[in-house]
């Protein structure tokens, strides 16, 4: 549940427990019907500020409306944070993270509007499972990477080249399988491809190269959609996308032959991920002993799987948790750069991982918890022992070294517990936040 969605509360993560491990999967990858939560946040205007000079607009005035810009990433941030905890398909919103993280666009300048990434988000989703070289097609004609990478100003008099390079180097074939000359010429094949006068996907035959192109070998009267084709044809496709996969969802830098089996199955299945994903999430490989906790959580994940563990709802994601966040080193809708965040060992240094404990600890100072989280009040007994051990299982399913677990019984056995417990349920509910934060403070706790 912690790789295949953002882990779960004790309750959920025993219902799965108790399926087989096919019957988990299925559930997983079958994803029941999501109609029932929000599609979207509340928008406001959100008009680029030269747009607002040249409806005449003062310079008060267009600071004023600047500030749509801030209130829609919060909005748009506190929904997904909020779909991620309440969703009953968390593999949907899992790989919709993926390629949030894959095919990068960023809410900043270049005329994105909120809608335009509201709009690419529930394209991710749509495409969760899909097929890849489908979603790299429609990804080709979506506003919002028109305008991130350019494209929409890509004109056979002046080609731009922006996307078709980002396109091969960073989505689809990396580097090294490609030519500079396949850049340019692929480059000439997605001229047209714009927006019409509503920010919509449009192709101008009037601004399209009609000429004859080469493109990895193969030469004809080439439109963008034709590249895209071309592309998913290659060796290297399969084999890039099998490695992006694994990285995400096994373990970094797998082995070759490892790499090679995911893509016969990429090719099999025609780049369809449903079963891909089937076989992925069934494999000895992926139930190993070196994949187990082999990740690092990102912030995304450590922020959802907390308020997952403690059943918080949706709406108490608030403004503070969106800044640890960003101090994390993760703001959703906003990554660093067209590569996207490099995930991994990067997320975790001395800074992000003081945000991680700062972030836990006021989790667990919050009174609310208790009411919520009714797993914590279950342990059967209010000796210190078993009640570590019960953190240790609800929080950590046991992952806790010798010396994490004893720093954790002495706490639980600090003087006057005892007699708290039987005095002041209140002081005795302190007790025990302070507990399941030290067991959130752990290194197990980090990983995925």
């Amino acid at each position: 549940m912690r790789r295949a969605g953002f882990g779960g509360s004790p309750a959920e993560v025993a219902a799965f427990a108790a399926l087989s491990m096919d019957a988990a999967v299925d559930r997983l990858i079958h994803f029941p019907d999501t109609a029932q939560l929000e599609a979207g946040p509340q928008l406001t205007e959100d008009t680029p500020r030269k747009e607002l000079r040249a409806m005449g607009l003062t310079t008060e005035q267009i600071k004023a409306l600047g500030r749509a810009h801030f209130e829609n990433a919060v909005a748009l941030m506190e929904w997904w944070l909020g779909r991620m905890i309440a969703t009953p398909a968390p593999l949907q919103e899992k790989m919709t993270l993926f390629w949030h993280g894959h095919f990068t666009s960023a809410y900043e300048g270049k005329g994105i509007t909120a809608q335009d990434i509201l709009t690419q988000n529930q394209l991710f989703r749509s495409f969760a499972l899909g097929n890849i070289r489908k979603l790299t097609l429609a990804v080709s004609h979506d506003p919002a990477m028109l305008k991130y990478l350019d494209n929409r100003a890509n004109r056979a008099q002046h080609p731009n080249e922006n996307y078709a390079r980002e396109l091969m180097e960073l989505y689809t074939l990396g580097i090294g399988n490609y030519t500079e000359q396949d850049v340019r010429e692929s480059a000439r094949a997605f001229t047209g491809y714009t927006l019409d006068a509503d920010a919509q996907f449009v192709f101008n035959g009037r601004q399209h190269d009609d000429g004859a192109k080469t493109f990895l070998g193969q030469t004809g009267n080439f439109t963008g959609d034709d590249i895209v084709n071309i592309i998913f044809r290659q060796p290297a496709a399969s084999q890039f996308f099998a490695k992006k996969l694994l990285e995400f969802y096994v373990y970094s830098e797998p082995e070759p032959q490892l790499v090679d089996l995911v893509a016969e199955q990429l090719k099999k299945n025609n780049f369809e991920l449903m079963p891909v994903m089937s076989v992925l999430l069934r494999s000895n490989v992926f139930h190993s002993d070196r994949a187990y906790r082999a990740l690092v959580k990102s912030p995304t994940e450590f922020v959802v799987g907390s308020y997952k563990l403690f059943s918080l709802p949706p709406a108490a994601v608030e403004q503070p948790v969106l800044g640890a966040m960003t101090r994390m080193g993760q703001r959703l809708f906003f990554p660093p750069n067209v590569k996207g965040w490099d995930g991994g060992a990067s997320w975790i240094n001395s800074g992000t991982l003081l945000t991680r404990e700062n972030l836990a600890s006021a989790l667990c100072a919050n009174p609310q918890m208790m009411q919520t989280a009714t797993w914590l009040t279950q342990a059967g007994s209010l000796e210190p022992k078993t009640l570590s051990e019960h953190i240790v299982a609800q929080v950590l399913q046991g992952d806790i070294s010798p010396a994490s677990r004893a720093q954790l019984d002495a706490y639980l056995s600090g003087a006057g517990t005892a007699a708290l417990a039987m005095l002041s349920g209140e002081n005795f509910e302190e007790r025990i936040r302070g507990a399941v934060y030290l067991a959130m403070a752990t290194p197990a706790y980090q990983l995925a």
